[in-house]
């Protein structure tokens, strides 16, 4: 280590000098003492550097440097401490080190002093459905870093039926139980299990290895008879299980015929909630939260083209790492589950995303019926209508060009064409980016026909060409992933394909939604929220005139209208209520006066004047927004009407146009939240309803504020009347929530 240095520590070692010169070196000379007696004798650059090193004394430093120090004097840093043997390790001053963690910045530590001083009460039954909500778990989160670092781990590998009965057992008498499957694929609608892993108590875990091949692979269980043994346990909800993302774990048991009851915690959903702006995936919170790093994916399997299945690991390296993976399941839970406990609110919220998991396990397995006749129709005409706008854009240009090229694009728009440059990259290059085709297209015809044929180009390639190819071939269906954790906000992702991504500004975007259909005797159902967001802020705000308008059941835009247009309400026009829409909607996402004036295609002036007519009218809407800056900057964080916690540490420190782009997401975070934990909270309660009455109608999708559903026809009143009771039932809010229900024999028809 002197003669190779170390960059990280500042350690300077000779210049040119690696792990393989070093080695060599001491090698052939026994000690760096003896290497540095002969350091003459080394030929070549790396001799002369070397002799450098010794003549200039760096050696040497480098030496001490690496150096463990054995001959402190205690008693020079700790006075009145004669030896070492008088140490004494005593418990943790914690009264002393919060002020001292939170004035420094160490906040996982400040976060378990804090749990471990909040009072171990028992938990009450949690009222969401798919939850057993007993307390599991009464280890302080302070204390779990440190017993995960020094205990000795038992792993098992049961590979005979004693072993297994004997686990099982064990399965039986746990108060909870962390499992993890090893699969075959990450899609989880077609995943088959490899492995299994439980883990009971902490350091203690087993591995039931099924499906592994290879030339050494040792003889295993049969997959069937071990599945067909374990179901009894697994679908028995009095048997509390944890996992770490379980909807991903439902669904490669459901894909082998088992439907898991009792799932009561999820690691990965208790990050979210207490921690939304950190990862959530196992490493990073063992880690986090019990100071373990473990085996990775990677290390195991390989990466990229060299990556093997997972069925290809030897049993003794896969057993070591799904073992690890429950047992720190099992580590973090214990040191996240007193956070939740100590917190009614983020509590609340846990149960809610618990529940809401259960929810989209549902939804995703329903799946959704693709039209693909329909689909191909409408990606020959989009093809047709793409080429058609190439000629065009050729005509006007007056030769043919590479739209997609934006060096070519530069030359005809402002060398050929003489358009202004309104816009440059980061480099300094003329921008074609989309922002500045929009500010082109509002003067000129060629970057009108771009702008339409990359949107329509996005929409063949995206969704009219492969909508159908995602279809499963076991269902028939397509099944959208909805990844939980991912958004600040609460609100759901979908990928796999995204269906929260299709345009519906367009006419050709809203025809993707024809393709998505229902089979005979049955047809889709949209319901959706009104106006959820405005809702929220006349709640957020207290606005009298804001809560009056819906109150009475006005149509809060032309009520806007009337107020900023001094008209009275009978006498707004379309053009004023459009104007007041934009501007309703675009103070929630905090729009500048600049934003709001290229909007409506007004000026400056007549944008601020607006505003400023706005916030007379509605002053509580003012004061929410200068409250909300304030309190996110003094706290770092903003809350939802329900009380998820929407973490900003960074508008603390942050200052000009940064400060300013945070505080609008301040000012828009809590409406866009308890929108999410509306739409959630509706989910959950539709579900339950449908399944307390045994009704026949899937919930097949969850888009933004839509639930969207398949019903039979003889269910469409019941689904008319009932899902709008129960949506508008979620939350007493000061305004009345709404709902609205279409019908009709594709989603575009129903919405």
């Amino acid at each position: 280590q002197a003669l190779v240095g170390d960059t990280v520590d500042n350690v300077p070692g000779v210049t040119k000098v690696g792990p393989k010169t070093a080695a060599k070196w001491l090698e052939e000379y026994g000690s760096l003492d003896n290497l540095i007696a002969n350091a003459d004798a080394i030929k070549g650059v790396a001799g002369n550097n070397l002799r450098e090193a010794i003549a200039s004394g760096q050696l040497a430093l480098s030496r001490q440097l690496v150096t463990m120090k054995t001959d402190c004097a205690l008693a020079d840093y700790i006075p009145g401490l004669p030896a070492f043997d008088d140490i004494t390790l005593d418990a943790p001053d914690n009264e002393g080190l919060l002020p001292f963690y939170e004035k420094y910045g160490f906040k996982g530590l400040a976060a378990a002093i804090k749990g471990a001083a909040a009072p171990a009460a028992a938990a009450p039954t949690v009222a969401m459905p798919g939850q057993s909500g007993d307390l599991f778990a009464d280890h302080s989160a302070s204390t779990v870093a440190e017993e995960a670092q020094h205990r000795t781990v038992v792993y098992d590998t049961i590979l005979n039926w004693a072993d297994f009965d004997q686990w099982l057992e064990r399965l039986h008498k746990a108060p909870l139980t962390a499992i993890d499957t090893e699969t075959d694929s990450l899609d989880e609608m077609r995943a088959q299990i490899v492995g299994i892993s439980f883990s009971v108590q902490p350091g203690e875990a087993a591995y039931i290895p099924l499906r592994h091949e290879g030339p050494d692979a040792p003889a295993q269980l049969p997959l069937d008879e071990v599945l067909a043994r374990l179901k009894p346990w697994l679908e028995d909800p009095k048997h509390p299980k944890l996992g770490q993302h379980i909807k991903y774990d439902r669904h490669v048991f459901a894909n082998h015929g088992i439907e898991v009851q009792g799932y009561a915690h999820d690691t990965m959903l208790q990050s979210y909630v207490l921690e939304v702006h950190k990862p959530h995936n196992l490493t990073s919170l063992a880690e986090r939260h019990t100071g373990r790093k473990g085996i990775s994916y990677e290390d195991l399997c390989g990466k990229g083209a060299h990556q093997i299945p997972f069925a290809q690991v030897p049993v003794d390296k896969a057993a070591a790492y799904s073992c690890e993976d429950s047992d720190q399941t099992l580590d973090v839970h214990n040191a996240l589950w007193p956070l939740l406990q100590a917190d009614d609110k983020l509590r609340f919220i846990y149960e809610l995303e618990i529940a809401s998991s259960e929810a989209l396990y549902r939804i995703e397995r329903n799946g959704v019926l693709i039209d693909a006749p329909t689909l191909a129709a409408q990606s020959h005409e989009l093809g047709q209508r793409i080429l058609q706008l190439e000629t065009e854009a050729y005509e006007i240009a007056g030769q043919p060009f590479n739209l997609s090229s934006p060096k070519q694009l530069g030359e005809v728009f402002f060398d050929k064409l003489g358009m202004p440059v309104v816009k440059k990259t980061a480099t300094g290059a003329r921008s074609t980016d989309e922002e500045a085709l929009e500010k082109l297209a509002e003067d000129y015809p060629l970057p009108a026909k771009l702008l339409e044929h990359r949107g329509l180009a996005k929409l063949k390639g995206t969704y009219t060409d492969k909508l159908a190819q995602l279809a499963n071939p076991r269902t028939g269906r397509v099944h959208t992933h909805y990844a939980q954790a991912v958004a600040v906000t609460g609100r759901l992702s979908s990928n796999d394909p995204n269906l929260q991504n299709i345009p519906i500004r367009t006419p050709e975007g809203r025809r993707v939604r024809e393709a998505f259909v229902a089979p005979p005797g049955r047809v889709i159902a949209s319901a959706d929220y009104s106006q959820i967001e405005l809702r929220i802020m006349a709640h957020l705000s207290g606005d009298a005139s804001l809560l009056s308008a819906f109150r009475e059941g006005l149509d809060v835009h032309r009520a806007t209208a009337a107020e900023v247009f001094s008209v009275p309400v009978d006498q707004v026009s379309s053009e004023q209520r459009r104007y007041a829409k934009v501007i309703n909607f675009g103070l929630i996402y905090g729009m500048s006066a600049f934003g709001l004036a290229r909007n409506l295609g007004i000026d400056n002036t007549a944008a601020k004047n607006y505003i400023t007519r706005y916030f007379e009218r509605y002053p509580g809407v003012k004061q929410y927004m200068d409250d909300t800056k304030v309190l996110a900057k003094k706290q770092g964080y903003v809350e939802t009407v329900l009380g998820r916690r929407l973490q900003m540490p960074s508008i603390q420190n942050a200052k000009g146009a940064l400060l300013s782009g945070l505080e609008r997401q301040a000012i828009n975070a809590p409406m866009q939240g308890t929108a999410a934990d509306l739409i959630k909270l509706s989910m959950v309660a539709v579900q339950k309803a449908l399944d307390a009455e045994k009704r026949s109608t899937l919930m097949i999708m969850q888009v933004h504020d839509e639930l969207v559903f398949e019903v039979p026809e003889d269910e469409v009143e019941w689904v008319r009347t009932e899902i709008p009771r129960l949506m508008a039932g979620v939350a007493d809010l000061k305004v009345p929530l709404l709902a609205e229900v279409g019908v009709g024999p594709n989603w575009d028809k129903a919405h």
